[in-house]
């Protein structure tokens, strides 16, 4: 690699929706002694652009030049991009994956299909790194994958998960400093201020709030709360009772356009309540813990990496109901003792951007990353 210029990194996104956006961007920004080149698509048609990205690209300019280094998203088809343009083939590649298809839970509305899980197991076949947010989606990712390839009848290569598994390391999208800027406020014992600040979709499971907040008042425990997050044209009918039965205790509803007042929003919440079933990292978490707020979770998913585990209520994922009690519980629990905040320090930005440079570094170089 000549010395007189600084590395060349291409960067490809394939479904750019919200928080790949934003680690591409956090990631090219942090980073400025290489020399970045971007391509993104956007995150719209999600069968086509998992499956057809390298079609898409296949006459893009950008491919056609050389670069020290590819850096791809987990939707990214890396297998056939390297075959579509054979003098990248041999270029490092890392791919990050923030979320993995055997992992997803099911809506019972997509069309099955088992494309998505082969595009990102053929792209960690085919990556020299692959780098995950968290512990849990390495692991539901190695182990969906192995499952998956254990109901295919012959023809498989012996120790690819194993291979998988030793080129595997967890670098999670990091937290923007700033946000770390609370200390020492109390929460409010008596009326805490709630925020459930998640996607308005099934996988974030809402009617599990609503069971929450249900068993809250039914305890006689006053509280506030904003429900926000983005929204699509279909939600589930979980929200609209959620608003039907604490409409008085509504103090923020619905997508917020600003990021200023979004960060107003964290900073003033008392508690960060999560019900999902799915979440690979779970940033809004990260974001409203760095601000000073506690805490509320389920014992599972990527949670126990770094909510206290006297913050984290029972999972009873077949159970709603039995959850909802267990957390309404926990929380009342919690209030009684008024504990501190813990904002994730090991999450933000100037202490993972460190950890960046070095596994980008050593990709360059070819060398073993520890």
């Amino acid at each position: 690699m000549p010395s007189n210029r600084p590395p060349r990194i291409l960067l490809l996104s394939a479904y750019d929706a919200g928080s790949h956006r934003r680690w591409r961007e956090q990631l090219v920004a942090s980073q400025p002694d290489f020399q970045w080149q971007v391509l993104a698509l956007p995150p719209r048609f999600f069968r086509w652009r998992i499956r057809g990205n390298a079609l898409t690209w296949l006459q893009e300019p950008a491919l056609k030049a050389s670069y020290d280094l590819l850096v791809v998203t987990s939707m990214v088809d890396l297998a056939s991009l390297r075959g579509f343009h054979p003098h990248l083939a041999h270029t490092p590649a890392i791919l990050y994956m923030h979320e993995n298809q055997f992992a997803y839970p099911d809506s019972g509305r997509q069309h099955s299909s088992a494309e998505p899980r082969i595009v990102n197991l053929y792209s960690a076949v085919s990556a020299d790194l692959v780098l995950f947010n968290s512990a849990w989606n390495r692991n539901s990712f190695l182990d969906g994958a192995y499952q998956f390839l254990d109901k295919m009848p012959d023809g498989l290569p012996d120790g690819l998960i194993s291979s998988i598994r030793e080129k595997s390391r967890v670098i999670p999208v990091p937290i923007e400093d700033r946000l770390f800027i609370r200390t020492g406020s109390a929460v409010n014992t008596r009326c805490p201020y709630l925020l459930w600040n998640h996607r308005w979709e099934y996988d974030k499971a809402p009617d599990r709030l609503l069971l929450m907040l249900d068993a809250l008042a039914a305890a006689g425990q006053d509280f506030r709360i904003s429900v926000v997050g983005e929204q699509f044209r279909n939600q589930p009918e979980a929200f609209n009772l959620i608003h039907q039965r604490h409409r008085q205790r509504i103090v923020n509803w619905g997508y917020l356009q600003s990021r200023a007042d979004y960060d107003r929003l964290l900073a003033e919440a008392d508690v960060a309540i999560s019900t999902a079933l799915h979440d690979f990292q779970g940033l809004s978490m990260l974001e409203a813990m760095a601000s000073g707020c506690m805490a509320l979770a389920p014992d599972r998913l990527a949670y126990p990496e770094y909510v206290p585990q006297a913050q984290r209520y029972a999972s009873h994922a077949d159970n709603p109901a039995a959850e909802a009690e267990a957390a309404a519980r926990l929380l009342c629990q919690l209030l009684q003792q008024s504990p501190e905040p813990c904002p994730p320090h090991a999450w933000r930005l100037s202490e993972l951007q460190k950890k960046y440079y070095k596994v980008i570094s050593a990709t360059l170089d070819r060398l073993t990353v520890s």
